[in-house]
């Protein structure tokens, strides 16, 4: 069943290492928006998490960058006066410089993303959502900020106004993008950040007309009225929208027709069906029976 997934970090990597055993024809367009330049190299947070995870390398213990990393590299920049910002590992950092040089050598994201992908052994398709640089700010009490300054170096600590998302409007699908949702049976919408992790993918232009077109599964990232980690909830209340499954539905505006939340939070909603079970994803027989889950309800 080839199924297309709409992925950021963390939440959704996880429930990637399940649908590679349940079912592994599927393709994962991936958000950039979180992308960024260090030390002259592109960093893609959440097409690395994807690769890694689906190669089997992920620190689980972190959810990004490659288990039993060194940070050697990192650490003598630090001593020499140049402080990253990001702490960017040893093996991690080969997967930029090769990305960065495919681009420097005049590639596309999309030849660069392959080229990792076939690297790592990655069989499933990763298309980056487009080729554009997009990148996401956060408007905040101490002003605007790139979203990996405010998450990575603010620890995410500063009150959140707002969340933009610069160079949106001329985002173009990446190649391959739109023939992968058309030719699915469904998609599959992560439990990743709604604001910064999807949104970024819904907003590149003709995805989401092309979504409208097909069956729509999403799995809710906040449980109760947290999310199950990072900055979610700041920016959903910044942005007017109640910090529980209900406001991620809402945030998504009528594109899911099925939605997935953790058992007890089951509420009804108006043209969605909604289903519980139990989200949690501790290990990765939690993420197969998940994923055993969400097959079933196709």
């Amino acid at each position: 069943m080839m199924l297309a997934v709409l992925s950021g970090g963390t939440g959704t990597p996880k429930l990637l290492t399940g649908m590679k055993e349940v079912n592994p024809d599927f393709a994962v367009i991936v958000n950039t928006a979180e992308d960024v330049w260090v030390s002259g190299n592109k960093i893609c947070p959440d097409i690395d998490s994807v690769i890694y995870a689906l190669a089997g390398v992920i620190d689980e213990s972190k959810w990004w960058g490659v288990r039993g990393d060194t940070f050697v590299t990192h650490q003598r920049l630090k001593e020499l006066g140049l402080d990253e910002g990001m702490m960017i590992g040893d093996l991690d950092r080969a997967t930029h410089i090769l990305r960065s040089e495919v681009l420097r050598s005049g590639g596309s994201l999309k030849e660069a993303t392959d080229a990792l992908r076939r690297a790592y052994g990655v069989e499933q398709p990763v298309l980056p959502m487009c080729e554009e640089e997009v990148s996401t700010h956060i408007v905040t009490s101490e002003g605007e900020m790139h979203f990996q300054e405010f998450w990575v170096v603010r620890k995410g600590e500063p009150k959140v106004r707002d969340v933009v998302v610069k160079g949106i409007e001329n985002a173009r699908p990446a190649e391959g993008v739109i023939e992968v949702i058309e030719e699915s049976e469904a998609v599959i919408i992560g439990p990743s950040n709604p604001v910064t992790s999807i949104n970024p993918i819904l907003m590149v232009g003709g995805v989401r007309e092309a979504l409208e077109e097909k069956r729509v599964i999403a799995i809710s990232p906040v449980v109760g009225t947290s999310p199950v980690s990072g900055p979610a909830g700041k920016f959903l209340r910044a942005l007017g929208y109640e910090v529980s499954p209900k406001g991620v539905l809402d945030f998504y505006g009528g594109l899911v027709d099925v939605f997935v939340v953790q058992e007890g939070d089951f509420f009804t909603y108006p043209g969605c069906e909604v289903v519980e079970t139990n989200t949690m994803m501790k290990s990765r027989d939690d993420a197969v029976r998940l994923s055993e889950f969400i097959l079933g309800l196709l």
